[in-house]
């Protein structure tokens, strides 16, 4: 509802040949609210997010965040880094950016598990924690930059030199062909990452990519559903 809401004016519209039943944007919205309103006033944390987007009343998104929802933690995290909202003091700002980015990342989200990890400079055991995490739910931003650290290409960032299981990540991203770019990158390092390794090991990371695949859930960029 909220992007049918958000849509331009349809072509039966400007040819005046709408079927009866036919919404407008503008009816979308008031049907938007009206649904999220009655499930946020049941404690739906989910649609207490879309009343910020369908309301702009930012206490909609603070109540969502308050109510666990990982989404709204991320955006009202990044709302807050942005300026929006009162503190007091400027470090409690940024505590409360860092406490919401944690939980996000904790519930599972990950633009808010890439978020946390930007905020933990100097603590690279932690921030590698939470690139496995992201691998494991299916990121492929965090599958290409765990791959390259595991073969040290282009330079060791801090993760154990492991040739097979780099080698194997990387290879995963050959099968994406949707765009951002990250099976070109994959195809400009996999030359390098082999060039350290035996054949056999090479058919190892094969193998390793393929039973990845079958054991989690497929790469994915995680667009955002609402926000940005």
């Amino acid at each position: 509802m909220y992007r049918l809401s958000g849509t331009g004016s349809d072509l039966c519209s400007v040819m005046g040949n709408c079927p009866p039943d036919h919404r407008t944007p503008g009816d979308w919205l008031l049907l938007g609210r009206k649904t999220a309103q009655a499930l946020a006033e049941k404690g739906d944390s989910e649609a207490m997010y879309a009343l910020y987007y369908l309301t702009n009343n930012f206490d909609w998104i603070e109540k969502s965040a308050e109510a666990g929802f990982p989404i709204a933690q991320y955006d009202l995290a990044r709302l807050y880094d942005q300026g929006k909202g009162f503190f007091f003091t400027p470090w409690k700002r940024s505590e409360r950016v860092e406490e919401l980015a944690k939980k996000s990342a904790e519930g599972g989200c990950i633009k808010g598990i890439m978020l946390y990890q930007n905020l933990l400079e100097g603590k690279k055991d932690i921030e590698i924690y939470w690139t496995k995490k992201a691998v494991a739910l299916g990121s492929a931003e965090a599958v290409y930059a765990y791959g390259s650290g595991l073969a040290h290409v282009p330079k060791d960032y801090g993760y154990p030199l492991d040739l097979v299981k780099g080698y194997g990540f990387i290879y995963m991203l050959l099968e994406l062909d949707g765009g951002g770019g990250l099976k070109e990158y994959a195809e400009d390092i996999l030359p390098d990452i082999a060039s350290q390794m035996t054949a056999k090991q090479i058919e190892e990371a094969k193998a390793f990519a393929k039973e990845w695949k079958a054991t989690h859930p497929p790469l994915s960029f995680f667009p955002p559903k609402l926000g940005f």
